[in-house]
């Protein structure tokens, strides 16, 4: 439960980053986004969550699902070629 909910506060330390950059500067949101409209990048991201998930569930439990979440679209927005 714990894991999750450190996750959780992650996830929304990001999208408030997100959310202040976009205010300072509008259309940063949308090109740091962009990364979901690019099939390789969400293929990549979607392939490390499920790898992470599946290694996770079994040595941490069900909690570590919601960081291999975050970790997956971390990947994805790495890989992204825009």
């Amino acid at each position: 439960m714990i894991l999750a909910l450190t996750a959780a506060v992650a996830a929304a330390l990001l999208v408030c980053r997100l959310a202040l950059l976009e205010r300072r500067a509008p259309g940063t949101a949308r090109r740091a986004l962009s990364f979901t409209r690019d099939r390789r990048a969400l293929a990549a991201g979607l392939l490390a969550g499920l790898l992470l998930a599946a290694l996770g569930w079994r040595t941490a439990g069900p909690g570590a699902v919601a960081w291999a979440a975050l970790a997956a679209v971390l990947v994805a927005g790495l890989t992204a070629t825009g």
